[in-house]
């Protein structure tokens, strides 16, 4: 939903009610995961998607007929080889949607929502699906305060703590409790979108290299911010706009840099002088992922000088060293993306196989991690 809230808070500030269809839960090889979402505002103008075209026909409908009746309703689509002319998903796959009108008397904390996402703010928007409570109703939980309720104080409670854990780690998905909160039951469904700061990106070494891996974690939507100690290669305008370029020996800009679990760091400098500090630094702090560009040789003679330096083997087991997957790539674009496939399969623990020589579902199932 990150993507289309501009249109839809432009549509809750002008008091205009719009349709919301949001997918809350995949089985199978759906094409969008939970979060993915899809509007209808004035005039049948239509932002986002739920599956990639398959359904968006029908959803269009549901939307519109929401907003006329002010109730939520939930959609299941799945794969129909009986009848050709059914509204399904081709893919084989399941999606369940939550379609709820949206307006500022029925929803008043949305607008806040929209505005924390704009400034990069955590903030985890819970509604309720199924259940005794009523469905659509919605409970807005920052780090530090909460609007809204889901029909009953324990409820609320319940969910407000699950929302803030669910922040910590960027996630999204469906939870169940007791209609007054209780942990043991599942009367009510509830689902969680979480909306954490774009993960980061920090890519070390200002080459050609960086340039492309930069250019790819933007699409990939982290904040990317490049980093080296030359100022002669360390120069904006050598990278793509919005990237954040930093001149400062590694080790030292990422000492006083905060990561998480999220974060990706690529070491591309393959110089000792940088390596060796800035790799002893990030492998012992959280990151998703750590990478560093360079020969077998290199890597292990790298490799050596880390555990001189006393880093144990568990440390270093988290280097992924050369980097990337093997593609055959040369040039610095192919390389990139080489890199953002090892790191695109380590977040949603893909085999890095060709999908012809796998079998069994293409997407994992569950709750989501990440910007998006």
């Amino acid at each position: 939903m990150r993507e289309i809230l501009p249109a839809l808070d432009r549509w809750y500030a002008a008091r205009i009610p719009f349709g919301l269809a949001t997918v809350v839960s995949v089985s199978r090889s759906a094409p969008r995961g939970p979060g993915a979402a899809m509007a209808v505002g004035p005039d049948d103008e239509v932002v986002g998607s739920v599956s990639g075209g398959c359904v968006e026909g029908a959803v269009f409908e549901l939307a519109q007929d929401v907003v006329a009746s002010g109730e939520a309703r939930l959609e299941t689509f799945g794969y129909s080889d009986e009848d050709a002319f059914a509204v399904g998903l081709t893919c084989g796959g399941e999606i369940t949607l939550l379609v709820r009108p949206v307006t500022a008397e029925s929803d008043p904390a949305f607008g806040a929502v929209a505005a924390s996402v704009a400034r990069g703010e955590p903030v985890t928007l819970a509604t309720v699906v199924d259940g005794p409570a009523p469905r659509g109703a919605t409970l807005a939980v920052w780090p530090g305060s909460v609007t809204g309720t889901l029909g009953t104080p324990g409820l609320d409670v319940a969910v407000t703590a699950d929302a803030r854990g669910e922040l910590a780690l960027g996630a999204t998905g469906l939870r169940h409790y007791g209609r007054h909160g209780e942990r043991r039951e599942d009367d009510v469904t509830v689902f969680l979108n979480s909306f954490a700061p774009p993960p980061r990106m920090l890519v070390f070494g200002a080459i050609d290299y960086a340039a492309a891996v930069a250019r790819i974690g933007d699409f990939l939507g982290y904040r990317v911010t490049v980093c080296d100690a030359r100022p002669v290669f360390a120069t904006p305008k050598r990278f793509p706009a919005g990237v954040e370029v930093v001149v400062n020996w590694p080790h030292r800009y990422l000492s006083g840099t905060e990561t998480d679990e999220r974060t990706v760091i690529c070491v591309l400098t393959h110089d000792p002088k940088f390596d060796v500090p800035l790799l002893e630094e990030a492998l012992r702090r959280p990151a998703a992922y750590i990478g560093a560009m360079g020969s077998r040789r290199t890597h292990d003679e790298r490799r050596e000088r880390l555990a001189e330096a006393g880093l144990t083997e568990a440390e270093l087991s988290r280097l992924r060293s050369p980097l990337g997957l093997d593609l055959g790539a040369r040039t610095p674009e192919e390389v990139a993306v080489s890199v953002a496939a090892e790191i695109v399969a380590m977040r949603w623990g893909g085999s890095g196989a060709p999908l012809t020589l796998t079998a069994g579902a293409i997407h994992s199932t569950g709750s989501t991690t990440g910007s998006a």
